[in-house]
């Protein structure tokens, strides 16, 4: 009999910073975020940030940098 595989969550994906899209959202010790502008790099390439929002409070933005090379958890609809 065959083993079956454990379901996965499909829309949780670990992507690179320069692959977040619009509307993506991630959630971290303060809260669920969602990406509300493009990504960007600085530091010749190294750094990439993009302009979030907190799903609860959409009036609280800020900017989140991440290495270039580091992945990011985010739900995807």
């Amino acid at each position: 009999m065959a083993k079956q595989r454990p379901e996965k969550n499909l829309r949780e994906r670990r992507v690179l910073p320069m692959e977040l899209k619009l509307g993506d959202r991630m959630t971290d010790e303060t809260g669920e975020w969602e990406i509300i502008g493009r990504p960007y790099t600085t530091n010749a390439g190294k750094d990439a940030h993009a302009r979030v929002r907190k799903v609860d409070q959409p009036d609280v933005t800020e900017i989140r940098t991440w290495g270039a090379y580091e992945r990011v958890s985010v739900r995807r609809s």
